[in-house]
């Protein structure tokens, strides 16, 4: 499994928001709909070993499970309308049970750390930074969890709860990149591993 955990720093926690206005009115939500759409897609497929965590707000998180998740489309707009439905069912959210709001996708009511402590039982924890380990200079590991900011750096809260969960600080080159590419790199590094022939 590969699981990727992505800050929404500015990113709404209520359904009050315009799936016209995902850069602006929406705390640039259009940047983790792009990291799901990286995360998932393949050419006329779907990664089915794929689960992200999106942390919405340090409030929520929402949750696509790649083995079960339904009504998906690579664009930005219907994503954000998975997000918006998943967040009309807050109230259901008691503690860290999940609630699903639709095939594949579910929401809890918890924030980073408890999330990075349930993506990271089973995993390696990766944090993506320019300031890593070279790629190249190390071993895919098994079952990564990536760690990703939105638009915004990590907070100094936030530095200080990854220091606690890293097993790995990664980077994918010498140039910083946004966060959906980044992904794309990510799963390039994994695919290519032992890779020989079609």
């Amino acid at each position: 499994m590969r699981q990727f955990v992505i800050i929404g720093h500015d990113a709404p926690t209520t359904a009050a928001f315009s799936l016209d206005d995902l850069a602006g009115g929406a705390g640039r939500l259009d940047v983790l709909c792009r990291c799901v759409s990286a995360a998932f897609f393949l050419s006329h497929d779907i990664r089915e070993d794929v689960r992200v965590h999106l942390v919405l707000g340090g409030e929520y998180t929402i949750t696509f499970d790649g083995r079960t998740v339904r009504r998906l489309n690579p664009d930005e707009r219907s994503t954000a309308a998975l997000v918006r439905n998943a967040l009309e069912e807050r109230e259901a959210a008691i503690g860290h049970v999940p609630v699903e709001t639709s095939p594949g996708v579910s929401l809890t009511r918890r924030g980073f750390a408890s999330t990075l402590d349930d993506a990271g039982a089973d995993g390696t924890v990766v944090q993506l930074h320019e300031n890593g380990d070279p790629v190249v200079d190390t071993e895919p590991p098994d079952d990564p969890v990536f760690v990703l900011s939105d638009h915004r750096s990590f907070t100094a809260e936030e530095s200080e709860t990854l220091g606690g969960h890293t097993d790995r600080r990664v980077s994918l080159g010498p140039k910083p990149l946004h966060a959906n590419h980044a992904i794309t790199v990510a799963h390039n590094f994994l695919d290519t591993d032992g890779f020989q022939s079609h």
